[in-house]
């Protein structure tokens, strides 16, 4: 990405500052790219820039940060892509794929729009899969990994950003506009908890506490929990209008994690 991702963008007509561009085959991902973005936000405001691009190490993923040097996240592309692409009659069965770790303001913000949201488990080979299984053309994660089935047959970092890009310029408005009309995204809290051992039904036997903080949320907030595939851990998320209510939320599923898990 250090060598392609430059010569494309430019021979599309963009002005390109690069950074973390010296590969050294150990310094992959060291204070840079996709994990780290603080860099990049720092050089987008010094240098006037309109927006950053952050590639991870194998660059199938993508995040962007805009003039502000504020953090444009994988929901918020899908979001304004999948909004471009259904104003322009492109968008295939009307329907996008997430994963359940994708921000409730995500699936608010289709649903305002008549876009249909399908969610699969954590993993962008779920995410192809229901692709492919409904012949649609656009998905992702929050990571940033995004699927174009209609361009490529996997993520590809800067295909997303090109066509990111693409939609700022045909809209002529700052990434920053475009992200905030797009989706709100609702303050997110997660904790990892480690159990004595793996119990993939501790999950069925919280319902109760999940039950109950989910009355209380409503429709302005989710939980999920679930557990880790190869750890002894749990993972608790929640998501609501504001941080507090959200890590109040987290604690108390937290606390009746822990509960089972000792009783």
């Amino acid at each position: 990405a250090s060598i392609v991702a430059p010569r494309v963008l430019r021979e599309l007509g963009v002005r390109v500052d690069v950074v973390h561009a010296a590969p050294d085959g150990t310094n992959i991902n060291d204070g840079c790219g996709s994990t780290h973005t603080d860099d990049l936000a720092r050089a987008v405001v010094e240098r006037g820039a309109d927006l950053g691009i952050a590639f991870d190490g194998d660059a199938d993923r993508v995040l962007l940060v805009d003039a502000a040097g504020e953090l444009v996240d994988g929901d918020q592309i899908i979001a304004l892509c999948a909004i471009d692409r259904h104003e322009r009659g492109v968008l295939t069965g009307e329907s996008v794929v997430v994963t359940v770790m994708t921000n409730l303001g995500f699936r608010l913000a289709m649903e305002k729009r008549g876009i249909h949201v399908v969610e699969t488990n954590v993993g962008d080979r779920y995410v192809l899969e229901a692709l492919e299984a409904g012949g649609l053309s656009l998905g992702g994660e929050q990571s940033g990994h995004v699927i174009f089935p209609d361009l490529a047959t996997t993520g590809d970092g800067l295909l997303t950003a090109v066509q990111t890009l693409d939609v700022v310029v045909r809209a002529d408005q700052p990434l920053a506009e475009l992200a905030a009309d797009a989706m709100t995204r609702l303050p997110q809290v997660l904790r990892n908890v480690r159990v004595a051992q793996r119990d993939p039904a501790i999950v069925d036997r919280l319902a109760p506490a999940i039950a109950a903080v989910e009355r209380r949320l409503g429709d302005q907030g989710r939980v999920l929990v679930r557990t880790s595939g190869t750890e002894p851990l749990v993972r608790v998320m929640a998501e609501a209008p504001t941080p507090a209510e959200a890590r109040v939320a987290v604690d108390e599923l937290v606390q009746a994690v822990e509960a089972l898990s000792a009783g």
